[in-house]
């Protein structure tokens, strides 16, 4: 059974450096449940159609339980020779059943069964990442809950900027990571489309059922109507569904590359607005006082790592003829650790959030107050009192420059030195330069004023929990 399906023709056996160099089943092999759930849909569909009789679909039935049993049991020899999974598998079956089992190719090509397998596969890890990333969205969400009044600055260009809580920010990468996982989505139910049925580039002649194929596989829309590629050359040659995925994927990873660079500078000591769990942390070899970030700068370096993937899928698909072509075997290892590194990645992520991290308010508000995170609800009070903003941005300006001079906070000038900057400024500055009462202001739609932040929460709460 080392003959290869197509040696018919051939007068020599492959060289022993082509067959590795052209193999995949040592990589493709993880496909080997869908590939079988493939073939049973399969030979379901054949005995309907009258193209197995009863009796050959009970023995391949039969065969292929006990080929998953080997394989599940890691009893099955996987052999180069065999190229692929598919042909390993097939050619295990004949081995089992005999003359049966080579009906079972009956309608079909590897072209086809590759894409079926390909879509199977990724459908099942789409909805796997999803979990991971509620998971993840209730971990950020249970930590807001205890900081929506823990105050931190607002940066822009890394200078502190305005107050917000600490509860704001982090659903920042709530809404980041519900993206994503809307994104998951739309990939999965376009991936959930059926290639079989499409053989090697132009259909086959024998009488297939596609529909009822696409039933048994689940490959049906939310309605429950069957989802089956129209056009066989695209069918067996696309790999949109892929690269989507990829792109998807890079664009999660940019998101939790972000979050590890914040992680990163809120431990540094000249941060310290947190502090991360031992066992999410690494020690020095030689430097005894150090805890190392580790998780999230070995995340940012796994983020280089999912986009490179992406663009090695975009140049093997950019010059590809129709239909198939031996380039498309280059996308299993891409996709495949592409699925590896974000799913790991994600279930670390929400782990730590979960379970790893102490907030250090003190230090949190100490750096707030060294920015002037006041200034602009001071302009903002000066032109509620009918000041053009211009005008009031000058001024605060100068206040700005005045407590940089004396190397104090706003909120510690005195009154007359404020006014004889401005006389519009009054006795009821004091609320204005507060910073609860700064952050409680912005209470606008989506603001970060712990009312806003309360009723997000408790809307990412009901729709994580439902």
């Amino acid at each position: 059974m080392n003959k290869k399906l197509w040696s018919g023709l051939f007068t020599q056996p492959v060289d022993e450096g082509v067959a590795a160099y052209t193999a995949s089943v040592h990589f493709d092999h993880r496909l080997w449940e869908v590939d079988i759930q493939g073939s049973l849909a399969h030979a379901h569909m054949l005995a309907q159609q009258g193209l197995l009789s009863p009796e050959e679909l009970k023995q391949i039935q039969h065969g292929l339980e006990i080929v998953g049993q080997e394989i599940r049991q890691g009893e099955f020899t996987w052999r180069i020779e065999l190229e692929d999974i598919h042909s390993n598998i097939e050619a295990r079956l004949i081995e089992l059943i005999g003359y049966s089992g080579k009906k079972l190719h009956t309608g079909r090509s590897r072209n086809d069964q590759v894409a079926t397998d390909m879509r199977l596969w990724l459908v099942k890890e789409l909805t796997h990442i999803q979990q991971l990333l509620r998971y993840l969205q209730l971990a950020l969400v249970e930590l807001a809950r205890s900081h929506t009044e823990t105050l931190m600055p607002g940066y822009t260009h890394l200078q502190v900027a305005q107050p917000i809580s600490f509860a704001h920010h982090l659903l920042a990468y709530v809404e980041m990571f519900k993206r994503d996982e809307q994104r998951m989505q739309e990939i999965k139910a376009r991936t959930n489309t059926l290639p079989l049925g499409s053989a090697a580039l132009a259909g086959t002649s024998y009488p297939l059922d596609r529909k009822l194929v696409a039933q048994l596989l689940g490959m049906v829309d939310e309605e429950g109507g069957e989802q089956i590629c129209q056009n066989s050359l695209d069918a067996v040659s696309d790999r949109d569904f892929i690269i989507e995925f990829c792109a998807a994927a890079g664009l999660c990873m940019v998101h939790i590359s972000r979050f590890s660079e914040e992680l990163v500078l809120w431990l540094n000591q000249n941060f310290a607005f947190i502090r991360l769990a031992d066992k999410y942390v690494t020690g020095s070899s030689i430097m005894p006082q150090k805890k190392n970030p580790d998780v999230p700068e070995l995340a940012r370096g796994k983020t280089g790592r999912v986009v490179g993937h992406l663009m090695a899928m975009f140049t093997l698909m950019k010059a590809q003829p129709l239909a198939y072509n031996k380039d498309n075997q280059e996308d299993k290892e891409a996709l495949f650790d592409t699925v590896d590194t974000l799913t790991t990645t994600l279930s670390i992520f929400g782990n730590l959030v979960k379970d790893g991290v102490s907030v250090n308010a003190h230090n949190m508000l100490e750096a707030l107050r060294q920015g002037y995170p006041t200034a602009t609800d001071l302009a903002d009070y000066l032109v509620r009192k009918g000041i053009p903003f211009k005008d009031a941005h000058e001024s605060v300006a100068k206040v700005v420059k005045l407590a940089l001079e004396k190397g104090c906070g706003l909120e510690q000038l005195a009154l007359p030195e404020l006014q004889a900057i401005d006389g519009n400024i009054g006795s009821d500055v004091d609320e204005v330069l507060d910073l609860v009462s700064a952050l409680k202001r912005r209470n606008s739609l989506g603001g970060t004023a712990p009312e806003q932040v309360k009723r997000q929460i408790e809307e990412h709460l009901f729709r994580l929990l439902a």
